[in-house]
């Protein structure tokens, strides 16, 4: 199975979780220590780049919260990130710097690498989403399937079993998602693809292509 490892999909230079992440082969095996690894993170960051407005909670001072945004415990925000007005931040969410969490968006367990940007109306939860990835508006991860099962990535004919309940989507670097897509559970979707607007996506789309109506996949032209 290609393009479904954390090497394939991440550059780790773009993350405080770049230490954390190296430990893992596949992207998703990460979720399950997100939030006890943001709370150790947490507690080595300067008190004079960061504030801690409530407990298990940092946001570094160049950051932008909107006073109706919701922070959850644990989650840490970046330098220069902006997190816009009603962003419900639910907890266990690392946001980098340069990103942008829009109105009435919702994280959860989530990795956000540094410049993502989910702008307007997204659901993310149990998801990671890689360097400079964008959320097209009213997009959205669906991370638990609908007979409650185990999630399985499927490629092809080729299947891997998580063992995990909980898996949204795990978004390559450069990622463009169209509006109103949804990301069915246990999507991964390599670097510098894009998702056609108004898509219902399963599975693996690997790099450098893009998902058309009707889940046509083709390869970009360079």
């Amino acid at each position: 199975m290609e393009n479904v490892k954390i090497t394939d999909l991440y550059d780790l230079s773009h993350t405080a979780a770049a230490d954390y992440l190296s430990q893992f082969t596949y992207p998703w095996e990460a979720l399950k220590g997100i939030s006890d690894f943001i709370i150790a993170l947490g507690k080595t960051l300067s008190p004079e780049e960061y504030d801690c407005p409530s407990e298990n909670v940092w946001v570094h001072k160049t950051a932008k919260v909107f006073p109706s945004a919701y922070l959850g415990s644990p989650c840490i925000i970046g330098p220069e990130t902006e997190v816009r007005h009603c962003a419900f931040i639910r907890g266990s969410a690392l946001v980098g710097a340069g990103c942008v969490v829009g109105n009435s968006v919702e994280l959860k367990n989530v990795i956000i690498f540094d410049c993502v940007q989910t702008p307007h109306y997204n659901y993310v939860g149990d998801s990671i989403l890689g360097y400079k990835s964008h959320m097209g508006a009213g997009s959205i991860t669906s991370n638990v399937k609908s007979d409650k099962t185990n999630v399985v990535i499927k490629q092809g004919g080729e299947q891997l079993e998580t063992g995990i309940k909980k898996i949204g989507a795990m978004l390559g670097d450069f990622v463009e998602v169209g509006c109103n897509s949804v990301l069915n559970p246990g999507t991964v979707i390599g670097r510098h693809s894009n998702i056609y607007p108004n898509s219902s996506v399963r599975g693996v789309v690997p790099s450098e292509s893009i998902w058309k109506t009707g889940g046509v996949i083709v390869r970009k032209e360079h």
